[in-house]
């Protein structure tokens, strides 16, 4: 298959001036090629430049073959049918009237492009495949779950059978089952992948890894294993190569400290003979001279000697990886042992099949798990009073805050910095920078636009909004708290929660940080 996607000296900065890409080069052609990257290296970014939803300032983007592309996010208009996200609607219609004996030239050239004839078939085997058999053509999308609208969205790109596909962490929302079927999709591809991805298991089935960091791409051939192996190897070389560096500056500057002190005592020596007039003066004028060229010149040496030890020690300490991390502290949310937090009495959303039943006491730690669809999303929304619930009660008896998948609490027109004093009137401009300062917002990042962050960041800036928020919660409420950050940041984060004194409520597919996080029960919904 003709299937490649090559990117020259591309280069594009937000509207605020910030940079986020500097004449950057990327090619890939047929296989199954996963990016990965801190949180706010570009990587989002990227996908939407190679997909053309932005226009770079400078390079260019080729294409060999045609481009299906899957967004973190696929906003869709909650009317529109499933057909509709399928884009399978007027080839279904126009079928339809052949088939009824209506026959129109316009339909018959829609359905003789792109192969029509066989729509419905193959539109039934892609849902099917997906696991989404169940999924009425005429249902409403709005209807479906977060997990259900990423997997039609890759429908749709399925169906115009792409040779270049992009997906932009497409395990986010989806459920044991649904991510398996969506790994098998990724092993069996034939024409050009490329993923961006957090999820170790589909990073796993990849032929390479590129690591998209300093504004460039380095790739690792094999899984994401192999590459975090890889890494792990140049960490250690680069870890012995700075403690060669720091040993050979501290014997340059202990050289250039003992000959500083042998310098000294000569001039003092000769300043004594000079005084003492020991020889002529023209014999000791003319050694003060062949002295002072000498000291200079061996000072001179020592200093570039030691120039250069400091030069190898800041290109040893630049091999080194300084991941930053998220830091998470809440404090006055401790809930004493027996507290009555939440109870939920034959609680039943307006949307999904679920129906809970729950009695929240102390510092509890409840994972949430099914299926996509079940109800998991609302039920949330309905406890802390977003929805209205179709039947049964439920009482909150201490604060909570909320963290929806969408991360929909930011206003995108203010920067981060103003988002907090929204939410935060009360407290001191150092207060919020500090607090901003702890989820990595430093200096002028605090002031970054919030319509320009990444999935990551505008995790930590949304944790940071609902956190510095008064009174602190004693109960918190997470809805897929890891999708789209980076394993680094995962592990923090899994810290951070631990450290928690409050009452947990987190629903998630993401099997290993439901683990980590230290639950004390589950409750499958």
């Amino acid at each position: 298959m003709r299937a490649s996607l090559s990117i020259n000296h591309l280069s594009f900065s937000w509207p605020d001036g910030s940079t986020v890409l500097d004449g950057l080069d990327l090619s890939v052609g047929p296989g199954r090629h996963g990016l990965v990257g801190l949180n706010g290296c570009g990587k989002s970014t990227l996908l939407r430049l190679a997909a053309g939803d932005l226009t770079p300032h400078d390079g260019s983007v080729v294409v060999d073959g045609g481009l299906g592309y899957l967004p973190q996010d696929p906003g869709v208009d909650p009317t529109r049918t499933v057909a509709d996200v399928l884009g399978v609607s007027a080839t279904l219609a126009a079928l339809a009237r052949v088939e009824s004996g209506d026959v129109r030239q316009d339909d018959l050239d829609l359905l003789a492009d792109g192969d029509g004839w066989d729509v419905a078939e193959r539109t039934e085997a892609e849902l099917s495949r997906l696991g989404l058999g169940h999924v009425g053509l005429d249902r409403p999308i709005g209807t479906a779950s977060g997990g259900e609208l990423v997997l039609l969205s890759l429908t749709a790109l399925l169906l115009r059978r792409p040779a270049v596909l992009l997906l932009d962490e497409p395990t986010n929302n989806l459920d044991v089952a649904a991510r398996r079927r969506l790994i098998d999709v990724v092993t069996s591809w034939r024409g050009t992948l490329l993923v961006v991805s957090h999820d170790r298991e589909l990073l796993n089935v990849m032929d390479d890894i590129g690591e998209l960091r300093g504004g460039r791409v380095t790739w690792y051939g094999g899984t994401y294993d192999d590459y975090e192996a890889a890494v792990s190897v140049e960490q250690e070389a680069a870890s012995r190569a700075v403690r060669a560096a720091e040993s050979d500056l501290r014997a340059q500057k202990r050289d250039l400290v003992e000959s500083q002190t042998k310098l000294a005592h000569r001039r003092k020596y000769g300043e004594k003979a000079f005084a003492e007039k020991r020889q002529p003066k023209i014999t000791m004028g003319n050694d003060r001279r062949r002295a002072e060229v000498s000291a200079g010149r061996l000072t001179g040496l020592h200093q570039a000697r030691l120039e250069a030890a400091t030069g190898h020690l800041d290109a040893a300490e630049a091999r080194l990886r300084d991941d930053r991390e998220i830091r998470v502290d809440l404090p006055g949310t401790a809930v004493p042992p027996g507290r009555v937090v939440l109870v939920a009495e034959g609680l039943r959303p307006a949307h999904g099949r679920a129906v809970l039943d729950l009695d929240v006491r102390g510092p509890e730690r409840i994972g949430l798990t099914g299926p996509n669809g079940s109800g998991k999303t609302s039920l949330l929304r309905t406890v802390v009073g977003l929805a209205e619930p179709a039947d049964g009660t439920v009482t909150v008896s201490v604060p909570t805050r909320y963290l929806p998948q969408r991360m929909d609490v930011l206003d995108d027109t203010l920067t981060v910095a103003e988002n907090i004093a929204r939410i935060a009137p009360e407290a001191t401009e150092t207060e919020r920078r500090s607090r901003l300062a702890r989820f990595l917002f430093r200096g002028r990042a605090a002031d970054q636009p919030a319509s320009t962050l990444s999935g990551g960041e505008r995790l930590r800036a949304t944790l940071a909004c609902l956190l510095l928020a008064e009174p602190s919660p004693q109960l918190l409420m997470l809805d897929e708290p890891t999708n789209n950050l980076d394993l680094p940041s995962i592990e923090h984060l899994v810290e951070a929660l631990r450290s928690y004194e409050g009452a947990l409520i987190v629903v998630s597919h993401d099997e290993r940080f439901l683990d980590d996080v230290g639950l004390t029960r589950r409750i499958e919904v």
